[in-house]
């Protein structure tokens, strides 16, 4: 499965990844014009477009967890 990371216009940093969800808390699915209030929320030229599909990838990444569909990464013990 590939990452959120690798999905739309390009990479999304771990800034415009903070906003993004700061901003999904804030505009909630009943919001009038949510992605375009995202979309500026989390600025550096991403559009609502890019903030829908990033949603979208998040809530199928999130469905995949949750049914056991992705394995647990392995850490080499270091003692």
């Amino acid at each position: 499965m590939a990452s959120m990371s690798s999905h739309g216009s390009g990479s999304w940093t771990a800034k415009e990844n903070k906003a993004f969800e700061k901003a999904l808390a804030v505009y909630d699915r009943d919001t009038p014009d949510r992605w375009s209030n995202v979309a500026r929320a989390v600025g550096g030229g991403k559009t609502a477009e890019e903030c829908k599909r990033h949603y979208e990838i998040l809530v199928r990444d999130v469905r995949h967890i949750e049914a056991g569909q992705v394995p647990f990464p392995y850490y080499q013990n270091t003692n």
